[in-house]
């Protein structure tokens, strides 16, 4: 604007207005110019929970005493396999490894040593090369000391497999010795070629072997005696090919 009282020159006191836009330019700072004001360490307020969540994720207890193994994860309900309970399972397969066992070390001796009116080891030797056993002496000392050992080993729970499976191999070919005697198949004990009582007694030699010799007993500790899987069945196929190829090859 101009003075007309002075020719057209502007006035030295003009008033703001006369250029409004030199008063606008004032600078505004950004409330966003830098990461203090964006707030990334989690000051402002709230902050504590939402700048840093993954801070508040959940961390397993290690403690031992909520783990996931124990508890299920959202539940916490114990969801551990019970322990299971065995009863007098135990007791009874020792009294099954007992009566079998003293029966093998009694017969064993009678074939050893003649106790009990046994034939004594001559006359088990003259039994195998009768029955056409190539090699008998070698046959009746091996077979007479390998069911008294057979036996005792049940009795203590000892390398309880092996023990019932080599009573598995002499049964076998006590069984076919009777069988051959006459034709026919005669089971009954009370007659001559009858083998009902090798077949009970390979019966549970068979189970002990799968079911193993129970906590009392001397592989008590051991997985395999009251949890036998794999190696029961090996030990077993392992006795009955001893007795197939003993009565075999052997005669």
């Amino acid at each position: 604007m101009t003075d007309k009282g002075t020719g057209g020159s502007p006035e030295t006191g003009s008033s703001p207005y006369d250029e409004p836009t030199l008063q606008m330019r004032r600078t505004r700072s950004s409330r966003l110019e830098t990461e203090d004001d964006l707030d990334f360490d989690g000051s402002s307020v709230g902050g504590g929970a939402h700048a840093a969540p993954t801070e508040q994720m959940y961390r397993p207890d290690t403690t031992g005493a909520h783990t996931p193994d124990s508890f299920g994860p959202a539940t916490g309900v114990d969801q551990r396999a019970p322990k299971a309970r065995r009863g007098t399972l135990d007791l009874g397969l020792l009294i099954l490894r007992l009566v079998v066992g003293a029966t093998l070390i009694a017969h064993g001796l009678q074939k050893l040593v003649g106790l009990w009116g046994g034939p004594g080891l001559d006359g088990f030797e003259q039994l195998l090369r009768e029955a056409g056993y190539q090699q008998p002496r070698i046959l009746a000392i091996a077979g007479a000391v390998g069911e008294t050992a057979a036996g005792a080993l049940l009795v203590l729970g000892l390398l309880t497999p092996l023990a019932a499976a080599a009573v598995v191999a002499i049964m076998i070919n006590a069984v076919l010795y009777k069988h051959n005697l006459e034709p026919g198949v005669q089971y009954f004990a009370s007659e001559r070629s009858g083998f009902e009582y090798e077949v009970l007694l390979a019966a549970t030699a068979v189970a002990l072997t799968l079911t193993g010799p129970g906590r009392i007993a001397a592989d008590g500790p051991r997985k395999w005696a009251t949890r036998p899987f794999l190696g029961s069945f090996v030990a077993l196929l392992l006795g009955v090919a001893a007795g197939v190829c003993l009565w075999l090859f052997a005669r």
